[in-house]
C-alpha cells in the first residue's frame, strides 16, 4: 500500500496540482492586497471619497458588511481576469511551440530506409 501511495504522489498530475494550490493561495493574497490597497481607494476617490470597507448596515446588534462583500466581488473579477489572461498567454506559447514542431517534419524510419535503398540503386546503376 505504501508503494502505491508513493507512486500516486510521484505522478506529475498530483505534484502539479499541489504546486498550483500553493501558487493560487499566494496569488490570492497578492490580488487581495492589490484590491484593498490600490484599486478600492482609487474607486473611492472616483466616487467622492467613499471607503467601501466601512460600508455597513446595522440591524439591531447585527452588522451587515456589504462593503467587504463588494471588495470580495472585485477580488473575484480581478483573479478571474488574471487567470484568463495567464491561460490565454500559455495557450499562445503552446500554439507557437506546436507550429515550430510541425514545421520540421519527422522522417519516418521506413522513408529513411527507402531513401538509402534508392541511393544504393543509383550508385549500382552508374
Amino acid at each position: 500500500m505504501w508503494k502505491d501511495f508513493k507512486a500516486f504522489i510521484a505522478q506529475g498530475n498530483v505534484m502539479e496540482l499541489a504546486v498550483a494550490v500553493v501558487m493560487g493561495a499566494a496569488f490570492g493574497k497578492i490580488v487581495s492586497s492589490l484590491v484593498d490597497n490600490i484599486i478600492m481607494p482609487l474607486v473611492g476617490i472616483l466616487l467622492n471619497g467613499i471607503d467601501f470597507s466601512n460600508l455597513k448596515l446595522k440591524v439591531g446588534e447585527a452588522k451587515i458588511l456589504y462593503g467587504e462583500f463588494i471588495q470580495s466581488i472585485v477580488d473575484f473579477f480581478i483573479i478571474a481576469l488574471a487567470i484568463f489572461l495567464f491561460i490565454r498567454l500559455l495557450s499562445k506559447f503552446k500554439r507557437k511551440k506546436n507550429e515550430e514542431v510541425d514545421e520540421e517534419p519527422a522522417i519516418d524510419q521506413k522513408e529513411e530506409l527507402l531513401k538509402e535503398i534508392r541511393d544504393l540503386l543509383k550508385e549500382n546503376s552508374n
